[in-house]
């Protein structure tokens, strides 16, 4: 089956939404009575108000199967859509047809009672979505550990912060089966590790269901997302390929920067839109490693039963980053040699031992990783209560500001036909919080940067 014939998920119609604009309070209360007792004299009627159009003949297809985003200056019309999606809010003209069971994450702590606990919440807004309270009741558990907001499960969601709504919200959303997912920008709220979290389900979603996601975040909207749109003062300005529409969006931002002057060949990926800080040609990015669980400042330990994917054979229960002299760090500059150390320990006996990890951005992609399947003692068995250590030593790499992630694995057979043992995500946490990175994911090791005019 081609991609284009796959069926509708999502219609829109022609879509309009207008709202009316009140210069002062009085003027409302106006319009509800005045009208009337002009028309009993008579009279011609008046209007108190003016017309907002948030929305203006929006029509869109979304098929099954198809990541959607959405993207578009503040106050372009973007939320306004998506609660019409949801049924939240009436379309003035227009229609909306949506195919299967619709989960929204919208406004913070939207759907939700801030009198009522987490856990009657959970079961709220569940209903809400159509879920019965005994399939919540069999997957609370799993809601209340996808959550991980503790003992606040049980207080009311009103003691809450934006990031445990967050977390919440988006755990019964995880949980109850639906087939179109609509997000809008609550992901920005939470912390780094609940956002991979969401990041992991989020892909496997994708796998098989729908997916609307309105985000201010270009790089998410091209990584995420295989069909994009262009919304600006309520109207589709152009839709496409995420590429396609991130890259048009993008030169009417630089467009409309004051002083700058662009045609619509110039590209949006250019190091302009990103300037690089003023800087020495050798200077380099900080990095910061953001323990969670360790025995000291710069040594993780890891509980197996706790984290990540376990069979029991064998376990890592050791990492740490080091410099070139042998020295744990704290701190990092990007470009400079390196070595991560993976402990394993080994509970049952194993015909070989394979150690891999994987560095992947905030949004769950994977940049650089390797393992130690080219090793030359690789096939050599290893008994039980041996421990196995594991060193990579690479430069690494010079990343853009943000927060990345280290996963770390521990798996016996081959490369092409593997039994894993132990996966942890986001084992090692390291923070760039500087950066020389023009665009894209990773900077080139630079040597020198220079400009040269002639006379």
């Amino acid at each position: 089956m081609s991609f284009d014939s796959r069926p509708l998920a999502v219609q829109l119609e022609k879509l309009s939404k207008c709202h009316p604009l009140y210069d002062k309070p009085s003027d409302r209360l106006r319009e509800f009575i005045l009208p009337r007792l002009r028309k009993t004299l008579g009279l011609p009627p008046r209007r108190y108000h003016r017309d907002f159009w948030a929305l203006r003949d929006v029509s869109l297809e979304v098929r099954q199967g198809q990541t959607f985003g959405i993207i578009g200056r503040n106050g372009a019309g973007k939320s306004t859509l998506l609660q019409m999606l949801c049924g939240t809010l009436l379309p003035t003209d227009g229609e909306v047809s949506i195919t299967g069971r619709v989960a929204a994450l919208l406004e913070l702590g939207s759907g939700f009672n801030p009198e009522f606990t987490g856990r009657e919440n959970v079961f709220l807004n569940a209903g809400v979505l159509g879920q019965t309270s005994n399939e919540t009741a069999a997957k609370f558990k799993s809601i209340e550990a996808f959550a991980d907001i503790g003992d606040f499960i049980d207080q009311p969601v009103k003691t809450y912060s934006s990031g445990m709504l967050v977390r919440l919200a988006f755990a019964v959303i995880a949980h109850v089966n639906a087939d179109i997912l609509v997000i809008d920008e609550a992901l920005s709220v939470g912390d780094a590790f609940f956002t991979q979290k969401c990041m992991r389900f989020l892909r496997e979603f994708m796998a098989s269901g729908t997916v609307i996601f309105v985000s201010h975040d270009i790089g998410a909207v091209r990584n995420l997302c295989t069909h994009a749109a262009w919304l600006d003062e309520g109207r589709i300005v152009f839709a496409g390929t995420p590429s396609e529409v991130c890259d048009r969006y993008l030169e009417s931002q630089f467009a409309d920067a004051p002083g700058v002057k662009t045609s619509p060949s110039s590209s949006p990926k250019s190091a302009l839109l990103n300037p690089r800080p003023t800087r020495n040609v050798d200077s380099r990015e900080a990095l910061f490693l953001q323990p969670t669980n360790r025995n000291d400042l710069h040594i993780y330990s890891f509980d197996p039963q706790s984290v990540g994917h376990f069979t029991g054979v064998c376990e890592i229960h050791t990492a740490f980053l080091k410099n070139a002299s042998a020295e744990p760090l704290v701190q990092f500059v990007g470009g400079e040699e390196v070595s991560l150390v993976v402990k394993i320990r080994c509970v049952k006996s194993m015909p070989n031992v394979i150690v891999g990890f994987f560095i992947k951005d905030r949004l769950g992609q994977y940049l650089i990783g390797d393992n130690t399947c080219l090793c030359s003692n690789h096939d050599q068995p290893v008994l039980a209560g041996q421990e196995v250590v594991a060193v990579f030593v690479f430069d690494l790499p010079r990343l853009a500001v943000g927060t990345y992630h280290i996963t770390l694995s521990a798996a016996s057979g081959s490369q092409q036909d593997f039994i894993q043992h132990h996966w942890i995500h986001e084992a090692i946490t390291i923070v760039s919080q500087t950066s020389s990175v023009a665009g894209g994911l990773i900077g080139i090791p630079m040597r020198d940067v220079r400009l040269e005019i002639g006379n």
